[in-house]
């Protein structure tokens, strides 16, 4: 079976009541975990506006962490996903968040283990479609409609030249591209969405430019 996206339903089956708040809410748990590379050892989960007040009856708290565990879906295990989760030891805090937001359907994810640590904000648009809006502080818009590559790299010059030359090389066609800083000469964070799927080797060298600090890949 051919998957579009980490953020697609995939299968015809979705597990549970309410495709925003509940195959959205796996989607975006999906999300946290292909762009944390795993499942996480800790997880405190900001739930804000409709979110907040219905996660427990509409399964947004078990879609949530069952994406975090990697569960597709149309996964059988979703509705369990919390059992599982206890049994991984995986330490989870639900945290009903009074903050304003732009959207109803918001949640922040805090995760992370001994290595690493990875935040981010997604929001459940309808019909089971996401957006990840906020990613480690960084603004940016992501809803995985097509391949995607995430450069974290220090803002210098020539930080940008040598990704999309790299990518020009392997013609690898640049669909839509935006950068974001949280200030000049830090880090900064490229969204590039591409039009085919990036290859390791691609990557690899990508990794090899000049200021690049860490690269993560979507593919369809």
């Amino acid at each position: 079976m051919k998957y579009n996206s980490v953020f697609d339903i995939i299968g015809p089956v979705m597990i549970g009541p309410s495709s925003s708040h509940t195959a959205g809410a796996a989607r975006i748990g999906k999300a946290a975990h292909s762009l944390f590379g795993r499942a996480p050892t800790w997880v405190k989960i900001h739930l804000y506006e409709s979110f907040a007040k219905t996660y427990k009856g509409h399964g947004t708290d078990f879609a949530l962490v069952g994406g975090l565990l990697g569960f597709d879906t149309d996964d059988t295990r979703m509705k369990d996903a919390l059992k599982i989760a206890k049994e991984r030891n995986m330490q989870i805090e639900f945290i009903e968040d009074s903050a304003a937001v732009n959207h109803p359907n918001t949640v922040r994810l805090k995760i992370g283990d001994v290595g690493d640590s990875l935040e981010l904000v997604g929001v459940s648009i309808g019909g089971g479609k996401v957006e990840i809006t906020e990613l480690n502080g960084f603004e940016l818009r992501l809803s995985g409609n097509h391949p995607a590559i995430l450069i974290m790299h220090n803002d210098r010059f020539g930080a940008i030249a040598s990704v999309t030359s790299v990518l020009a090389k392997h013609e690898v066609n640049i669909g839509h591209m935006e950068v974001n800083r949280k200030d000049v000469g830090k880090e900064a964070l490229m969204v590039i969405e591409v039009d085919q799927n990036v290859d390791d080797d691609i990557l690899r060298e990508l990794e090899k430019a000049e200021h690049i600090i860490r690269i993560v890949k979507i593919n369809s």
